[in-house]
């Protein structure tokens, strides 16, 4: 990788890339650069990514297909009523998967047709934490926040050239204030944002110190270009990951903890914490204020504690119900290995209501990394969507797609649809659209659970009807194929 003189990057820190594919050069000589590309992908080809080679039958620790991954990331698709069109953006690749694009598409919902996606940039890097989130502003210009995996590698923030327009980028010059000075907002890992009307942009984020702790904490910016300070909401040993949810400008973060010196597979507990005046003051589920950050183990925001039978929890979505109160979605088990040995894996609804939190389990399935998505139906009614049912890669990340439902508030949950059927690789990340429309309601990729593969991306509209988007075409808007169970096993891709 080119190195860059550290005066010449500062001379050169911020600049609009005008050129089909140019180098971004940041002011930090450490970092590796990124390569804007603007580009159609002719078609929807997903990064495969793995993590941690266990020496075992299940080869990795997790792998697969990860265009939607992971948790901490969100969001990944918005519907924008205005112009009937689902927003997202995942991470692609080239037919080697030797790379990482960001890419962005959308769904047109009047045509019924997928956006060839333009590969916004190339991340230099095959790993998944990396993988870009989008917003949609005020004015309607299509913002892309690529995340970083640590500080090895920079961040960078692109807004769209015109409003709902997908076709062109431009790399917008960040700064954010540390210690009362304004510097480059150059690395920000986990990112989750979102564009609160007349207030602007909060993003939920992790920033690593010097001892490599997983630092939680948030920022605000009007514009996207100037951000305010950094806040730590919470840092308890060894660090955390969060996961976050948005509804009427308040603000939902869910987060667990690093317990000191049992190294980043053990994460355990599960905290909660909301705002509702853009991060000036946060509060319990039940209203009362507290002060950030928190650094205890034992504080207001505990909701489950998981650390006294020594289970792992793995956060894997949070939302509101149509009251606002908020409803959380994680999987426990003994520890991180692959396998049968620690399982089981326990999805766990948690919900407040009546001033206090209720678990209730909704199913098992065979891996820490099975993800899927919350979905408030209105009243007492809400929906999973997710990976639960066993796939052709047992105890591997994902596996066949079902629709999970319960009737009376989370307590009782029926599998009322299985949404994949007979296929040859696992479908892993199960993400739901923000203000998601019934024609564009869920979306996931494959992959193969113990070898590198190629990965598709799917969709599935609000009945479960299941959409594979083409990997290959070369046109400005691409048909997704439609998936029935009579043709679903010749349709799949073959590892």
């Amino acid at each position: 990788m080119r190195t860059i003189p550290f005066l010449l990057c500062h001379c050169m820190a911020f600049f609009t890339l005008a050129t089909a594919q140019q180098k971004t050069v940041h002011p930090d000589a450490r970092y590796a650069e990124a390569v804007y590309i603007h580009r159609k992908a002719d078609g929807f080809k997903g990064i495969w990514y793995m993590n941690q080679p266990s020496n075992d039958e299940y080869v990795y620790k997790y792998s697969g297909g990860m265009a939607t991954y992971p948790a901490n990331h969100r969001p990944f698709a918005i519907y924008s009523d205005k112009v009937k069109k689902t927003f997202f953006c995942f991470g692609g690749t080239d037919e080697q998967n030797s790379t990482l694009f960001h890419n962005v598409s959308y769904f047109d919902h009047r045509s019924g047709m997928l956006a060839n996606p333009t590969v916004v940039l190339d991340k230099q890097t095959t790993d998944a934490h990396d993988n870009p989130v989008i917003s949609i502003d005020g004015k309607g210009y299509i913002w892309i926040f690529s995340t970083s995996h640590g500080t090895s590698r920079p961040s960078y923030i692109s807004r769209s050239v015109k409003r709902y327009d997908i076709e062109r980028f431009e790399q917008v010059p960040a700064t954010e204030v540390v210690n009362g000075e304004r510097v480059p907002f150059s690395n920000f890992s986990y990112f989750q944002v979102y564009y609160v009307k007349k207030k602007g942009f909060i993003a939920l984020f992790t920033k690593y110190n010097k001892s490599g702790h997983r630092v939680i904490g948030f920022n605000t910016s009007k514009d996207g270009k100037s951000w305010n300070e950094w806040q730590v909401i919470a840092h308890i040993e060894d660090g955390h990951y969060q996961i976050s949810a948005e509804r009427d400008g308040k603000i939902g973060v869910a987060f667990d903890y690093h317990p000191k010196g049992k190294g980043l597979n053990y994460r355990t507990n599960l905290y909660y914490l909301e705002t509702a005046d853009f991060g000036k003051t946060w509060t319990t589920a039940a209203g009362s204020e507290v002060v950030l950050p928190l650094t205890t183990i034992e504080n207001p925001a505990l909701v489950h504690d998981y650390s006294v039978p020594h289970w792992n929890s793995y956060l894997l979505d949070i939302n509101f119900d149509e009251k606002g109160h908020p409803v959380i979605l994680t999987v426990t088990s003994k520890g991180y290995e692959a396998g049968p040995e620690k399982g089981p894996r326990q999805w766990t609804f948690s919900k407040h209501e009546n001033g206090q939190w209720k678990a209730y389990p909704v199913t098992v399935s065979d891996s820490n990394y099975d993800m899927g998505s919350i979905y408030p139906l209105g009243g007492k009614r809400f929906q999973i969507i997710g990976p639960t049912v066993d796939g052709p890669q047992a105890f591997n990340p994902g596996g066949e797609i079902a629709m999970w439902q319960s009737e009376d508030g989370g307590q009782r949950w029926k599998l009322v649809k299985q949404l994949t059927h007979h296929s040859s690789m696992n479908h892993t990340y199960v993400r739901r659209p923000r203000q998601a429309s019934p024609a564009f309601y869920a979306i996931w990729a494959d992959g193969h659970g113990r070898k590198p593969s190629i990965s598709y991306l799917y969709f599935s509209d609000e009945q479960g009807n299941v959409f594979r988007m083409p990997r290959e075409g070369s046109g400005s808007l691409l048909l997704p194929e439609r998936l029935t169970d009579s043709t679903f096993s010749q349709a799949v891709s073959q590892p």
